[in-house]
C-alpha cells in the first residue's frame, strides 16, 4: 500500500460511508465522490483514494500494480466483470485473489464476490478509472486473441505489423456482438458516422454523460444524448486504448489514431482527446481513403465541382514546368482533394512525381508518397530536404506549417521544380502574409510563386425539395443585397428525408485565384498596402470568394443564409 502524506484531513469513516452512498444514489461515479473529497482547487481523485485507504486500512492499487496483476476469469468473468465494475485477480507474488472495488462501502457487491470466489479472497481500492481501463484492456487483448488463430503464422516485420493493426480494429459488422455496453455504443457510434457520411466525430463530456455530434458537409449535427457519467468514462477510456493512449492520464490532451475495418475497407481514424470540466472530450477526424472515389467516381479536375473557368486556370497552374502553386483554406475545405486531382491530371509517367503528406489519405499510382512521421524525426522539412536529393520533378507538400518547411519549398520552386502545397489562410491575400510572418524573402517568394488559389465548399440546396425561396430583408441586408432583388433566382430546400431535413445535400467547390505577373510582384516586393495589392488583382481578373458564392446563390444552387456562414462580405 502506498504511503500517504496527508495535506488535509478527510471526514471519518462513516461520514465517508454517507458520501460514497450518496454517489451510488445519484447514479454518479465513486470518482466523484473522491473529487468532492479533494482539497479545494485540485480535484485530484487519486490522492483522496490513497488517504481513503490509509484511513479505512485497505490497500490501494495504482494502475502499474493493476496492469501487472493476471485476471481470475474463471471466478468473475469478463462480461460479468464489464457490468459490475469491478475485476478479481491474481496478486502476482503470492497468486492469492484479490478482488478489486472502487467503492470500500458498497457491501453487496463485496458479499457477491466473496461468494463467487468460494475461497479466501482479499480486497483493493482502486480508481474506477483504473479499473474500467484495465477491462477494456482485457476485452481487447481478447478479441486481439481471437483474431490471431484466422492467420497463418508468419514472422516477417511487415505481416506482424498488418497482425497488429488487425487487432486494434474494430468490427462494424458485428455492433451488437461485445458484452460491453462502452465497446457496442462506441462501434454503434462510429458505424452510424460513417453511413452518414460524417467527417468528424464529436463526443462530449456533459454533467450527465455524453454528448455525440457529427459534422456532416461541414456543419455539425447532433447524433444522440447517452445518460449516466460512467458509460462515459468507460466510453473515453475504450476509445484511449484502442488508440494506445495514457489511459491513466485525464489532466493533459492527448493525440492518437486507430483503425476501424467496415465493409471489407480500412479507414484510419485520428483520435484527439481533450480534458475538460465534465471530465474528457473526444474528437475523431474520419480519413476514409476510398469515399473520396466513391463521391467524385474519379480523382479528375472535372469531378470536383468547380466552373469551368476556374478550372482552365488550375489545369494551366498544374501544368507549369517549375515554380509553386499554392492551395489555401481552413480544414475540411477540401485542398489535398485538390491538390490529389491535379497529380492525377498532370501524372503522364515521365515525370517522377513525390509527395510528403501528413496523412497520406489517398494512394495514387505511380507516385511515390511519404507519410510524415513527427515521433521518428521525419517532419515536412525533413522530408522535403530529403526528396530534393531523391530527383524529382514535380513536388506535393501537404502542408507548410513553419519557417524551415517554407524556406525549402521555395528553393525548390526556383531552382526547377514545380511544388504543390498548402496553407491554412482565410484568402489568398492573406497567403503574403502568412509567408512575410514566416521570415520569407519577399523577393526569393513571388520569384518562385506562380499562383495562389483559395477555395470553400458551399451546401447546394436539396434537388428533391428545393423551392422558391424569397430571401428575407435580413439575409438581403447581410449579403448587401436590396431587398426584392428580381434580377437572381433563389432558391431554398424545405427538408425532406433525403437531406435528413436540413434542406442541404452535399456540397460544391468555390475558387478565388491570384495569378502573379510582374505588376503584382512588384507591389509585393515594395510592400505595398494590402488595399492596393486587391485593387490591382481585381483589376486584373481575380473574383473574390464573396463574389463566387454570390454566383451559384443567384442561380438557386445555394442559399444566401449558406453564403454568409462561409464567406466573409467585404
Amino acid at each position: 500500500m502506498a504511503s500517504v502524506k496527508r495535506a488535509y484531513a478527510l471526514p471519518d469513516a462513516a461520514a465517508l460511508r454517507q458520501v460514497y452512498a450518496q454517489a451510488r444514489s445519484q447514479g454518479r461515479s465513486a470518482s466523484s465522490a473522491l473529487t468532492g473529497l479533494a482539497a479545494p482547487g485540485t480535484g485530484d481523485a487519486r490522492t483522496v483514494v490513497r488517504q481513503v485507504g490509509a484511513l479505512l486500512d485497505m490497500e490501494v492499487v495504482e494502475t502499474a500494480q493493476l496492469f501487472a496483476c493476471s485476471p481470475a476469469l474463471a471466478v468473475l468473468p469478463l462480461a460479468t466483470a464489464l457490468r459490475r465494475h469491478c475485476v478479481v485477480v491474481q496478486v502476482p507474488a503470492s497468486g492469492a485473489l484479490q478482488a478489486v472495488v472502487a467503492d470500500p462501502f458498497d457491501a453487496d457487491l463485496m458479499a457477491w464476490l466473496q461468494s463467487l470466489a468460494q475461497a479466501p479472497l482479499g480486497f483493493a481500492l482502486a480508481l474506477q478509472e483504473d479499473i474500467a481501463a484495465y477491462l477494456v484492456k482485457l476485452e481487447e487483448g481478447a478479441r486481439a486473441t481471437d483474431g490471431l488463430g484466422q492467420h497463418p503464422d508468419d514472422t516477417s516485420a511487415a505481416d506482424a505489423q498488418r497482425e497488429k493493426r488487425a487487432a486494434s480494429s474494430l468490427s462494424l459488422s458485428a455492433v451488437g456482438e461485445s458484452a460491453s455496453p462502452a465497446v457496442k455504443l462506441v462501434n454503434s457510434i462510429l458505424y452510424d458516422a460513417l453511413k452518414a457520411g460524417a467527417s468528424d466525430i464529436h463526443i462530449e463530456s456533459t454533467a450527465s454523460g455524453l454528448s455525440v455530434k457529427f459534422r456532416i458537409d461541414g456543419v455539425l449535427d447532433h447524433a444522440l444524448t447517452v445518460q449516466g457519467v460512467e458509460l462515459a468514462e468507460y466510453v473515453i477510456s475504450r476509445l484511449k486504448v484502442v488508440a494506445e493512449l495514457d489511459i491513466s492520464e485525464r489532466r493533459v490532451p492527448q493525440d492518437g489514431s486507430f483503425m476501424v475495418s467496415d465493409a471489407d475497407r480500412d479507414i484510419d481514424l485520428r483520435l484527439s482527446i481533450m480534458p475538460s470540466i465534465h471530465g474528457e472530450d473526444a474528437v475523431i477526424r474520419v480519413l476514409d481513403k476510398r469515399a473520396m472515389i466513391e463521391t467524385y467516381g474519379s480523382l479528375s479536375l472535372d469531378a470536383l465541382g468547380f466552373d469551368q473557368a476556374s478550372l482552365a486556370v488550375l489545369r494551366r497552374l498544374a501544368q507549369e514546368p517549375y515554380g509553386m502553386l499554392l492551395v489555401t483554406g481552413p480544414t475540411g475545405s477540401g485542398k489535398t482533394t485538390t491538390l490529389y486531382g491535379a497529380l492525377t491530371e498532370i501524372h503522364d509517367g515521365r515525370s517522377k512525381i513525390i509527395t510528403i503528406e501528413d496523412p497520406v489519405e489517398y494512394q495514387l499510382p505511380g507516385v511515390l508518397q511519404i507519410p510524415v512521421n513527427e515521433k521518428k524525426g521525419l517532419t515536412f522539412a525533413k522530408g522535403l530536404r530529403s526528396i530534393l536529393r531523391h530527383d524529382p520533378d514535380k513536388i506535393m507538400v501537404g502542408e507548410i506549417r513553419d519557417n524551415e518547411t517554407a524556406e525549402i519549398a521555395v528553393q525548390s520552386a526556383l531552382t526547377g521544380h514545380l511544388v504543390l502545397t498548402t496553407v491554412h489562410a482565410n484568402n489568398v491575400f492573406d497567403v503574403l502574409g502568412r509567408f512575410v510572418h514566416m521570415g520569407i524573402d519577399p523577393y526569393s517568394f513571388v520569384s518562385a510563386l506562380n499562383g495562389i488559389w483559395a477555395q470553400r465548399l458551399l451546401r447546394v440546396n436539396c434537388p428533391h425539395c428545393s423551392v422558391a425561396h424569397s430571401p428575407s430583408a435580413q439575409e438581403c441586408e447581410s449579403a448587401g443585397l436590396a431587398p426584392g432583388d428580381s434580377s437572381a433566382i433563389w432558391k431554398a430546400g424545405r427538408g425532406c428525408g433525403d437531406c435528413r431535413g436540413t434542406g442541404y445535400k452535399g456540397r460544391r467547390a468555390i475558387a478565388e485565384i491570384l495569378l502573379l505577373n510582374d505588376e503584382l510582384r512588384e507591389l509585393i516586393i515594395e510592400k505595398a498596402p494590402i488595399r492596393k495589392i486587391k485593387e490591382t488583382a481585381h483589376r486584373q481578373g481575380t473574383r473574390s470568394l464573396r463574389d463566387a458564392a454570390m454566383a451559384l446563390a443567384r442561380r438557386g444552387e445555394t442559399t444566401l443564409a449558406e453564403v454568409n456562414r462561409v464567406t466573409l462580405n467585404a
